[in-house]
């Protein structure tokens, strides 16, 4: 296969290929030019290898069904793909500062490494808001100082009350449930008495594996 495929000397474009997010430059199978590495799931063959930084090979094993070879774990593991990087079943990792992940079972679930902390009002720090500090991944408490010229119409004025509500609320927690439908909370002051209140929201993290077939009992 190597000497009807692989021709010398090596003829290649003068500018590498501009490969997609997370699939590297790498040599083709006669190890002579630059090409994308093919991901999870992508056809390969002899010359379009598979990026084996991830763990992946060109597998055969579809080809005899008339579908090709594809890029898949070396161990047939299952694995998952988050912004164009290939995890192993059961890596944790960090798409981001604020979230720690886990690969399972071709899916992912994540859990927030911030603290989802409430700091109620209190006569030093009337009016407390979370923002986002530059140069730190987690938002923190600021204690604002509100200005005595805002307009009405910068908060909701409910009808039951004398003044405008400032609102503010901590961020969706994490579901609470691997699979299917769960649900994930939040504290919040947005309703028409401006009152700190726990709020929740149905959430789906991927959905459950198919549970296998009960066999029939003939008696």
């Amino acid at each position: 296969v190597c000497a009807q495929v692989c021709r010398r000397p090596c003829y290649c474009p003068w500018l590498p290929p501009r490969c997609p997010r997370g699939s590297p430059l790498v040599l083709d199978g006669c190890g002579c030019c630059k090409i994308c590495a093919r991901r999870l799931g992508e056809p390969c063959d002899f010359l379009h290898v598979c990026d084996q930084s991830q763990g992946l090979i060109c597998d055969y094993s579809t080809a005899s069904a008339g579908t090709g070879a594809t890029c898949n774990f070396e161990d047939s593991e299952e694995g998952c793909e988050v912004n164009g990087r290939v995890y192993r079943d059961g890596e944790v990792f960090q798409p981001s500062c604020k979230l720690q992940c886990r690969c399972l079972d071709g899916g992912f679930t994540c859990v927030p490494l911030c603290q989802e902390d409430i700091r109620l009002p209190t006569p030093d720090c009337p009016y407390p808001r979370r923002v986002e500090v530059p140069g730190k991944c987690c938002p923190e408490w600021i204690c604002e100082t509100r200005d005595p010229h805002l307009r009405r119409d910068a908060g909701a004025v409910s009808p039951s009350l004398p003044y405008a509500c400032q609102e503010w609320g901590t961020e969706w927690s994490a579901c609470s449930a691997t699979c299917g439908v769960g649900f994930s909370t939040r504290v919040s002051n947005q309703n028409r008495y401006c009152r700190l209140e726990t709020q929740r929201r149905l959430c789906t993290a991927r959905p459950c594996p198919a549970l296998p077939a009960a066999p029939l009992v003939v008696s």
